[in-house]
Order: structure tokens, then sequence, then C-alpha cells
């Protein structure tokens, strides 16, 4: 009896210690294919992961990853092949050991599909929360939702344009609840991440991890704090 005790704890212990898995999804942000305002050509070219808006500039997620003392990095992979669709794949742990986050760098011009992976992800029950980060594809064209239904609860966030209106809808219909949305036009910079997973981990509730999110996007776009916290969609109930 004792002996199945021990290791009865002992298997809680290490399911207690266990990380939270997240899955990020980042489409390099791309002027050639992409229905956004054009930006300076270095950083928008989706085609090369080291100087792109969102993942290679400082506060793409590479970068801004990298820097941070909370973060640390596990493993990288670059894809092989003439013209991978994934172009670089980074696996990060918290430091608190709460969250292991598994990131893509998707080829600009393979944003839908960037997109497909992360709602694939979402209903696969191999994640505990999955993130979209870059433009707002769905503003260029209607693409299906996937079929299946979520295997297991999954949150879900989404860091582009007016998301909330794009996606929150879409999101429930499959099963996965959205934990972070935008309202308005906005940055997504992958501090928004940085510093509300952490929150999320925890168990902070949905106006916990807004507050996160919009103390970061304050202190980055150097505007008040009522004008970032409105980025985000305020919990409803």
């Amino acid at each position: 009896m004792r002996g199945w005790l021990t290791l009865w704890l002992a298997l809680a212990c290490v399911l207690e210690a266990a990380p939270k898995r997240v899955a990020v999804f980042v489409a390099l942000c791309d002027n050639a294919t992409q229905g956004i305002a054009p930006v300076p050509a270095r950083i928008g070219d989706g085609n090369k992961p080291a100087e792109n808006l969102y993942w290679g500039c400082d506060d793409g997620f590479a970068s801004c990853f990298k820097a941070s003392k909370d973060w640390k990095l596990q493993s990288r992979q670059v894809p092989e092949g003439a013209a991978p669709k994934v172009m670089e794949r980074l696996v990060y742990l918290h430091r608190s050991g709460s969250v292991e986050i598994t990131a893509e760098a998707w080829r600009g011009s393979e944003i839908k599909a960037c997109l497909r992976a992360f709602e694939t992800a979402l209903v696969s029950g191999k994640h505990d929360l999955c993130a979209f980060v870059g433009h707002n594809v769905l503003m260029d064209g209607a693409i299906d939702p996937p079929a299946a239904k979520a295997a297991k609860p999954c949150d879900a966030i989404v860091l582009c344009c007016m998301s909330d209106a794009y996606f929150n809808r879409r999101l429930t219909e499959i099963g996965a609840r959205p934990v972070l949305t935008t309202t308005q036009l906005m940055y997504p910079g992958a501090f928004l991440l940085r510093d509300a997973l952490p929150v999320w981990a925890k168990g902070g509730s949905g106006a916990e991890i807004r507050q996160a999110a919009g103390a970061a996007y304050a202190r980055n776009q150097k505007i008040p704090a009522k004008a970032a916290l409105g980025v985000f969609r305020a919990p409803q109930g």
C-alpha cells in the first residue's frame, strides 16, 4: 500500500511540474502577397525571417524572446527543402517551468496555410493554447474553418488587426476558447505573448491576461494605459 502511495505521489509531482504546451504560428510579414499597408522592404520580405517585422526585428518573436531573461531557448530548427513553408522553429521554456512554447515562422506567401495549421493545432488535443500572429488574412477573403471540433479544451490567442470580429465566433464554433483577441488595428509584437502567457499559465482570469497585454502594449507603443487596454477585447460575462 505504501509503495502504491509513493508511486502515486511521485506521478502527481511529475504531472504538476509538466509545463503547459503552447504552439505559436507566426505568418511572416510580406508586402508582396498580403493585403497590408506596405512596410519598409527589408522588414516586409516574407522569405527572410531574420529581418522580418514579426520574427527578426526587435519586437518580432525570435528577437524578443532571445532578449528576455524569463524565457530560455531549448532548441532551434531550420527545416530543409528548397522552399519550406515553415522557415524556422524555436522552442522556449519559461524560467518558472510552467510554459513551453513551440513557435514557427511561416513563409509570408503561405499565410493561409499558416492559419490552417493554427486551427488544426487547436483541434488536435495536443496543446493547451495556440496563438496566431501576423496579418489578419480573413480580411483578404473567406477561408473555410476546420470541419473537426476540438478534441479537448484549448485556449486561443489571435494577434492581428481586429481579430475579435473575424475570429471569435470561428474559434468558439470549433471548441476553442479565445483568451486574447483584438478590437482595433494594432501591431502584434511578441512582447504581448512574452508578458501575457505567464499570467495565463498561472490560471489568470481573462481580465488579468488582457491587463498584462495592455500594459505591455502601452510600454511598447508609448501610449496611455487606457488606450492600450482598449486594443484588446474585454472579457464577457
